[in-house]
């Protein structure tokens, strides 16, 4: 199996986010995806390759401009405002119900409008790095048009939380949807699986009124964990859309028992919507572990996601996206990853 990564990413260091009421060590950092790099090479999984650079215009087809432009210029913008010692950029407040939406005048307003939480700050090496992710997710997707039976878009930041008109998450750009877009528009009919601890809510407000996409999602139940307001069962497309997105959230404490039936379900799911092509949003959080989450995936149950995935039978794109327990890390992504070829 081919990985695609880029070195862009070690530039994007958060310091620090603000999470469950106080100011925290950021956990997306860059040893995450350097960890799981090593362990691919060692573990003889494929050939690490570089990305391609593509066009803006695969971008465009996915993410409003205005986002695009405010990303590209944010950090500038900030440190013109606030000097160049100043903190990682963070949103102080939101254009809430009764607030005039999207007035940008400055960078601060700015960031209130695209932003919807206080985890995902802007440094000085964000947008190289965001930027970067997508040609990472764009060129393991070529390599699937171009006949790979997988591939593995090892990116960095995530991109699953983020929607065409904001960001969040941790996530700035969609590395899937992006992809998925592009696979779609040379004739594709492609199938978004998303097995992160928390819901893609960026991922489903892109596709969510579309039937040429399908995406399931499996993940912790947003009545008690973020993102809170996406995600639940009953959301299941919208005009052309409908029924072209499943969700199957699960309880607090989630063992591979429970979260083995709902995959099943999925794979049922997607095998009805008559995909030719399967992007993975691979998200490890959902490990007994994580520092952040609550699922009790054990290493070995990794293994058998990869074969499970392995018998839905497309071309499969794996993208990167959570998992925070930083000694496992690796180790669970690569069991996905053999598991799957070794289906």
């Amino acid at each position: 199996m081919k990985t695609f990564y880029s070195p862009a990413h070690l530039e994007h260091r958060p310091a620090q986010e603000f999470e469950r009421g106080r100011m925290t060590p950021a956990v997306e950092v860059p040893e995450r995806a350097e960890a799981v790099r090593r362990r691919i090479a060692t573990r003889a999984i494929g050939p690490i390759l570089s990305p391609v650079p593509f066009d803006d215009a695969a971008i465009a087809r996915v993410h409003d401009q205005s986002l695009v432009r405010f990303l590209a210029r944010a950090h500038d913008e900030w440190r013109a405002r606030y000097g160049n010692d100043a903190a990682d950029a963070i949103p102080s407040c939101w254009p809430a119900h009764g607030l005039r939406p999207r007035e940008r005048n400055d960078v601060e307003a700015k960031l209130g409008a695209f932003v919807f939480d206080t985890a995902t700050p802007i440094t000085r090496g964000t947008w190289p790095a965001a930027r970067t992710a997508a040609d990472v997710a764009l060129s393991a997707a070529k390599a699937i048009f171009d006949g790979e039976r997988s591939a593995f878009a090892l990116t960095r930041p995530p991109g699953h939380h983020a929607a065409a008109d904001f960001f969040g998450g941790y996530c700035y750009l969609n590395n899937v949807a992006i992809a998925a877009q592009w696979l779609c528009d040379r004739g594709l009919r492609p199938a978004i699986l998303d097995v992160d601890y928390h819901h893609g809510n960026g991922t489903q407000a892109i596709f969510y009124s579309r039937k040429d996409v399908f995406f399931c999602s499996l993940h912790a139940d947003p009545a008690s964990d973020y993102p809170h307001y996406s995600g639940f069962a009953d959301e299941q497309g919208a005009g052309e859309g409908e029924e072209a997105t499943l969700n199957l959230p699960m309880p607090r404490e989630t063992e591979w028992r429970i979260y083995g039936h709902a995959l099943a379900r999925a794979s049922e799911a997607i095998a009805s919507f008559g995909a030719d092509a399967l992007l993975v949003s691979l998200g490890l959080d959902t490990f007994a572990q994580d520092p952040i989450s609550f699922f009790r995936l054990q290493s070995e149950d990794y293994l058998r996601l990869g074969a499970a995935v392995a018998k839905i039978r497309q071309p499969t794109l794996f993208v990167f996206e959570g998992g925070y327990h930083l000694e496992s890390l690796a180790e669970n992504t690569t069991n996905v990853l053999e598991g799957f070829l070794g289906a």
